[in-house]
């Protein structure tokens, strides 16, 4: 297991670093254009989906973003696109972690199947527009997830429920406490900080995501860097509470050794979004 995931963790690198850093944000926009049409792909398949039609769903996220993209939005989406999305993102997430794992199969599939699909195209779109700010205002917001994950994890492996006497959500996620989430803020405040401090030194060649924010206000640094760390929780546990639906372990085998798409993206889908919401309202 652990040999499968080196390799797959190496070959997806050495697809995405090469993209990342190209001059022009075409190559990334391509790569992730498969990607969350991949995700797509494992969405059909969770809600229940043939086959054929979950690689409909896929086509159809690949039309969708390829439709964005040609009209220009990587460069400025519609007013308003990135509020509604965030607005939706917490709404609905609240919505969905309050029915649990037992409410989602009773909405309609056509709404779930929908729902999916918009939330993978708006990721990708988010993506692609954070791209064509700078490589440094992308990075910014992956790896503020990235962060976030890992301080959560180390932090709950020390002191999860030495200071609560409840798990997160035992019935989406049994391994999440509440301490790993205020860790993973934590985490998040301190990359925040020391992004801010990079970026002022004049290492950074265009502005990141945290000092678009620190610009405006240092409260609204504080407040947005937090929110994004406690949606990107949200993301997690919404792709665990549509596996433990569906009754599977991963989205997919198509990453060996890591499991699916779904997998690796599920705490961006709401973060990437968000994010472009909170540097349209700070510009």
């Amino acid at each position: 297991m652990l040999k499968q995931r080196v390799i797959t963790a190496v070959v997806l690198l050495a697809i995405l670093l090469p993209a990342l850093f190209w001059p022009a944000p075409g190559p990334l926009q391509l790569v992730l254009l498969v990607l969350v049409a991949a995700g797509a792909w494992e969405w059909g398949r969770l809600n229940g989906l043939s086959q054929p039609a979950s690689i409909g769903l896929g086509l159809a996220c690949l039309l969708l973003c390829s439709l964005a993209w040609w009209a220009g939005w990587p460069q400025g989406v519609p007013p308003g696109l990135w509020l509604g999305a965030g607005l939706v993102w917490v709404l609905g997430g609240a919505f969905l972690l309050q029915r649990g794992v037992a409410g989602w199969p009773r909405l309609p599939r056509a709404l779930r199947v929908a729902g999916g699909l918009v939330a993978l195209s708006l990721a990708w779109l988010a993506a692609a527009q954070a791209r064509e700010l700078g490589i440094n205002f992308l990075l910014s917001v992956l790896v503020l997830v990235w962060v976030a994950d890992i301080a959560a994890y180390a932090a709950g492996k020390t002191f999860g429920l030495k200071f609560t006497r409840s798990r997160l959500a035992p019935a989406i996620s049994p391994g999440k406490s509440w301490e790993g989430v205020w860790g993973g803020m934590l985490g998040v405040l301190l990359l925040a900080l020391a992004w801010v401090l990079i970026d002022a030194s004049g290492r950074g060649a265009t502005s990141s995501l945290y000092s678009v924010l620190a610009d405006r206000s240092w409260v609204l640094l504080v407040l947005g860097s937090l929110f994004l760390a406690a949606m990107s929780v949200v993301g997690d546990l919404v792709e665990s509470l549509v596996k433990r639906s569906a009754g599977a372990k991963d989205s997919s085998g198509l990453l060996p050794g890591h499991g699916g798409v779904l997998d690796r993206i599920d705490a961006l889908l709401p973060t990437l979004p968000l994010a472009m919401m909170l540097a349209t309202l700070s510009y």
